[in-house]
């Protein structure tokens, strides 16, 4: 039987672990958002960078995919920072398409974290 000077002591030790416990598990909730954020970006990217080289597509084709496939997979915001160009992969003609986005990394209002994400492919050219 628990001596009547104990009595309320396992709210306070509720009290004091869940401090500890709540922020971690939300810390780690919040780097899984972002890391999800990141691979989906990385994703679109390199399907907008294959979009872009078959012969006769264009830089603009590959940026229009891979908005599209952002604006499906998340918020519209993330699909502002997309551009598309030419480039060389490995010495060979390539298409490349970058990805710019601001990740909120507390919460949905805190401050943010900037990723950048390139995707590449090569380019069919006429023979």
């Amino acid at each position: 039987m628990p001596r009547r000077d104990e009595a309320g002591a396992a709210v306070v030790d509720f009290v004091l672990v869940m401090m500890l416990l709540v922020p971690l598990v939300l810390g780690i909730a919040q780097v899984g958002l972002v890391l999800h954020v990141r691979n989906t970006l990385s994703s679109a990217a390199s399907e907008g960078a294959r979009a872009a080289a078959p012969f006769g597509a264009t830089p603009e084709d590959g940026a229009a995919r891979t908005r599209a496939l952002i604006r499906q997979a998340l918020a519209d915001r993330y699909a502002d920072g997309v551009s598309a160009s030419w480039t060389t992969v490995g010495g060979v003609a390539g298409s490349e398409v970058v990805v710019h986005a601001d990740v909120p990394a507390l919460g949905l209002f805190g401050p943010s974290v900037s990723l950048t994400v390139r995707g590449h492919a090569v380019r069919e050219v006429a023979p």
